[in-house]
């Protein structure tokens, strides 16, 4: 598991103290190894001389697991087996001893996609549960899921991978399949992948078939249509500096070669936010958005204006109209200046105005 010590480190700690609960709750973003993270421990569970931990992947219980061929541990999608029939007829098939392994582990997949008839034929289960018997449910929306039924599991929330992890994790994969990928390249396929390492590792597999064995920037840049880094960098910068023709001309270059408008704005947006926690840890300002100094408050009003017109950008008819009107008022926002912030500066300097003579001489 990559990115989710938290979770390894309690599982692992549950399995050692013999404390395992009768059903668990992985919430999180897709690709970030909920699913996995089920498979892993139903592993551990049902392993030879198991529960353990550091189980040997060659185990042929194991491996059968890993192969879905094992009788004792049933995944269930649950965006197509979510009708109330189903989840009866799993309520039946519990009470039937494992075969080879010590539990009967069910994986339910995307389980807030069951319905309410389902959840509440289920609950009764969740609630006296056999004792050989373990639920492993998985969801991305975990909004959707009955408290009832989150109440009786123990819950584990996935964050998204960090693009250090991930690149750390495609360089591995590189290393093995003798691939060779410039820290360029893999930095921005962790960019796109947005904290999801499936994502990141589709990607990167994709780009294998496009390149073939030497993947660099450009090239996934080109299949994309992403910026490249520095572009946003200098397209910050012009926003920090109000030069409205630059930010035009790359806009234009940009449309012209095909990039993503979408994707540049959410890539501006982490720039400036990036700037934005310089500013705070400074002491108030940041030069990391070019040659111009900004204040937090800039810097907030310009990430604000950002995000304010990304729904514009995303659903409007005309994309590039759009992107060039947000990225505009940004400037403008950044420029502006809040009411009470005034207020608050004319009454300082109003304070350390020293009286004039006529104010002395009429309060004697």
């Amino acid at each position: 598991m990559v990115g989710q010590d938290h979770v390894v480190r309690t599982l692992r700690n549950a399995i050692a103290r013999d404390r395992i609960a009768h059903a668990y709750l992985f919430v999180g973003p897709r690709g970030t190894g909920k699913t996995s993270t089920a498979r892993i421990f139903a592993k551990a569970l049902n392993c030879t001389d198991g529960p353990k931990a550091d189980f040997d992947v060659n185990d042929p219980v194991v491996q059968s697991i890993g192969e879905g061929s094992s009788m004792d541990v049933i995944e269930i999608d649950g965006a197509s087996n979510n009708s109330v029939d189903q989840i009866r007829e799993l309520r039946d098939d519990v009470r039937y001893a494992p075969t080879q392994g010590k539990f009967k582990v069910y994986i339910i997949d995307e389980v807030h996609m069951l319905s309410n008839q389902a959840f509440n034929a289920l609950l009764k289960t969740l609630e006296e549960p056999p004792e050989h018997v373990k639920f492993v449910f998985a969801t991305t929306d975990v909004q959707k899921v009955l408290p009832t039924i989150i109440s009786r599991c123990q819950r584990f929330d996935l964050k998204p991978i960090a693009a250090d992890l991930i690149v750390g994790r495609l360089k591995q994969i590189a290393t093995e399949e003798k691939i060779e990928v410039t820290d360029e390249a893999l930095a921005c396929i962790a960019r796109m992948a947005d904290g999801g390492l499936r994502d990141a590792q589709s990607i990167f597999d994709q780009m294998i078939s496009f390149c073939g064995t030497e993947i660099t920037e450009p090239d996934v840049l080109d299949v994309y249509g992403l910026v490249s880094a520095e572009t946003v960098a200098g397209l910050a910068g012009a926003l920090a500096a109000g030069d409205h023709k630059t930010i035009i001309k790359v806009i234009d270059e940009c449309d012209a070669a095909g990039r993503d408008l979408v994707r540049m704005l959410a890539d501006l947006q982490a720039h400036v936010r990036t700037a934005l926690l310089d500013a705070i840890a400074s002491g108030g300002r940041t030069s990391m958005l070019g040659d111009t100094s900004l204040t937090t408050e800039q810097v907030t009003r310009m990430l604000d204006a950002l995000r304010e017109g990304e729904g514009s950008v995303k659903l409007g008819l005309a994309e590039k109209i759009n992107f060039e009107v947000t990225l505009l008022k940004a400037v403008e926002a950044s420029r502006s200046r809040a009411i009470d912030s005034l207020i608050k500066e004319l009454s300082n300097l109003a304070e350390s105005v020293p009286e004039s003579d006529d104010s002395e001489k009429k309060k004697t």
